[in-house]
């Protein structure tokens, strides 16, 4: 006799899982992200082999379009699979209006304990943290200027914008020859290039240097950062500025140099990950 009685036989009931799921979650995918993925993919099979790992998209747009999980069809899935706790990983940089997002799918299901994990620059420790890793790429004050890319938010109320602001104020204190940008809201790239000019770094220093402090620098570093129209390095070669990305090979092909390919930040990544199981057998 099954132990739900009739409907269990019928419905076929799975056996409940004693171990967590573990969902990645990141943006969404391209030709250009998946490398970086792989990447992240192998490590956390490397690190947690006794853990099953699912992956879910938080761009909504991109889920419709190829047709990949959202977060909230993965953890549906994972429920319906058994799993009765869940540990979600996202890969996303700053704890923005996609986190919180994220924060509210999770609770969406009652019959599941989710864990969700902190971000990259989730807290001031791991801010510079991470900028010490990212610094190795920095030129130095007789080579050139620095600029940091980040993402940034349109949206005006969104409190992730204190953590934009507060890493530019932390950069420009700590270094003297590196600024930071947003391709999207503050610090407004168009004025930190008005302000790159009206200090005249540019008959200071002869060569920039864009540093993507995205996870992956795929479309963004393309067109926005390094395109032949409109982008960062344009405005930056129309001020006699000799502009570079960094870049990375990984089999045979060249990218730009997104988070993901720095070895020591998906060591935090999954810093964050372990932290969170840890939680999980306490909780």
């Amino acid at each position: 006799m099954n132990q739900y009685g009739y409907i269990g036989r019928k419905l076929r009931v799975p056996k409940l899982k004693n171990k967590p799921a573990i969902i990645v979650v990141t943006f969404g995918t391209s030709s250009q992200a998946k490398a970086p993925l792989e990447i992240f993919q192998q490590e956390v099979d490397k690190q947690f082999p006794e853990y099953e790992i699912f992956w879910a998209y938080s761009s909504n747009i991109i889920c419709r379009k190829k047709k990949i999980p959202t977060l909230h069809e993965t953890l549906a899935h994972v429920e319906a699979a058994g799993f009765r706790k869940a540990v979600v990983q996202p890969l996303h940089i700053f704890p923005g209006t996609e986190y919180r997002q994220m924060a509210e799918t999770c609770e969406y299901f009652p019959g599941l304990r989710v864990f969700l994990s902190e971000t990259l620059l989730h807290r001031w420790s791991f801010v510079k943290e991470t900028l010490a890793v990212v610094e190795n790429e920095f030129l130095s004050q007789k080579e050139g200027l620095n600029l940091l890319a980040v993402h940034g938010t349109p949206l005006v109320a969104d409190p992730v914008n204190s953590a934009y602001l507060g890493l530019e104020k932390l950069v420009t204190d700590r270094y003297p020859n590196v600024l930071a940008a947003s391709i999207e809201g503050i610090p407004d790239y168009e004025a930190v290039l008005a302000k790159i000019k009206r200090k005249k770094l540019n008959k200071q220093y002869k060569k920039v240097k864009i540093i993507p402090m995205m996870y992956l620098a795929g479309m963004h570093a393309e067109e926005d950062l390094m395109g032949d129209k409109n982008s960062w390095r344009t405005a930056l070669e129309d001020m006699s500025f000799k502009v570079e990305c960094s870049t990375v090979r990984y089999e045979q092909v060249e990218y730009f140099k997104g988070l993901a390919y720095y070895p020591e930040i998906i060591s935090f990544f999954t810093n964050r990950l372990q932290r969170s199981l840890e939680l999980v057998t306490i909780y």
